[in-house]
């Protein structure tokens, strides 16, 4: 696996890395993540196609599945604590 794309974001920390003919997008965010694998014989344009998928709107998505994978976290913790 080999990073071959970082994009710059105020919230969050994007990678794209190559492995086994797919591309997996790395969304960081403090101590979450998320990754989608995306085949590349599904895209016309190889990278290129993925900056492309990674508009605003889905980014917007990406930022409220982080406040509710956050929440779903707290959560957790606390019913473990109490």
């Amino acid at each position: 696996m080999r990073i071959i794309a970082e994009l710059p974001h105020p919230d969050f920390k994007i990678s794209i890395l190559n492995m086994n003919q797919k591309f997996i997008v790395k969304i960081e965010q403090d101590t979450l993540e998320q990754s989608y694998k995306i085949p590349e014989i599904d895209l016309t344009d190889g990278v290129n196609s993925v900056f492309e998928l990674l508009d605003e709107e889905f980014l917007k998505h990406v930022s409220t599945r982080f406040a509710e994978m956050r929440r779903d976290y707290t959560d957790a913790y606390f019913r473990y604590n109490y």
